[in-house]
């Protein structure tokens, strides 16, 4: 299973990393826009997106690029671990 992650905070890249490696995901987080993110998301089997650290632009690109039929994506405003781990919880239930 794959999860991107778009948003949150530049220091907690790590934690979000691990978090998801105990759900037995593999995660991809993008805190920042770059270039090609487009092209880097892939398809991923879930996408969260931190909506109080990410640019409206990048939402955009993101969401352009990904297929929302094979994707499920799950916005939260908070950008905590404790909102990843319940994001990641019900998601697995």
């Amino acid at each position: 299973m794959s999860v991107v992650i778009i948003g949150g905070h530049d220091r907690m890249v790590r934690q979000y990393k691990d978090i998801c490696k105990s759900y037995k995901y593999k995660a991809k987080v993008f805190t920042q826009m770059c270039t090609g993110l487009d092209k880097q998301i892939g398809c991923p089997d879930l996408l969260i997106m931190f909506t109080s650290t990410v640019s409206h632009k990048m939402i955009r690109c993101v969401q352009d690029a990904v297929d929302e039929s094979k994707t499920d994506i799950i916005r939260c405003h908070t950008s905590s671990s404790t909102a990843l781990t319940e994001i990641l919880e019900r998601h697995s239930a």
